[in-house]
């Protein structure tokens, strides 16, 4: 028996993750799209800690599960996730990053360019 996803939020972002994709020629959005549409058993979740010890300042990363606040982060990135615990909020803001959901990435950076993908 296979499940699929059932949050009306999440079908609608990975459709238009998809369509973006295909629209703009940029495979990124179909691998976010894929990682959403796994079993979120199967899913890890991402500490700040993990984001800082991984990207460089002005980084632009996604991280298509939830980020949470466990460590601290020492450099500003932009951050963009399907979720966000709200002491990671408060971490990666009070470092001078920007906290972004994955479709405010996708309206400002089309084609993906330039971004990371964490998970």
């Amino acid at each position: 028996m296979k499940l699929s996803k059932t949050n009306p939020n999440t079908v609608n972002l990975i459709k238009s993750l998809t369509k973006q994709s295909s629209a703009q020629d940029a495979p990124i959005w179909k691998a976010v799209a894929n990682e959403l549409k796994r079993a979120n058993r199967k899913t890890k979740q991402v500490n700040v800690y993990h984001i800082d010890k991984n990207t460089d300042a002005d980084d632009t990363i996604l991280v298509p599960t939830k980020v949470l606040g466990e460590g601290n982060i020492t450099h500003n990135v932009t951050v963009a996730a399907f979720k966000f615990s709200k002491e990671a909020e408060d971490k990666i803001t009070a470092a001078g990053g920007k906290c972004l959901a994955i479709d405010e990435l996708m309206a400002e950076n089309p084609k993906g360019s330039n971004v990371k993908i964490i998970k």
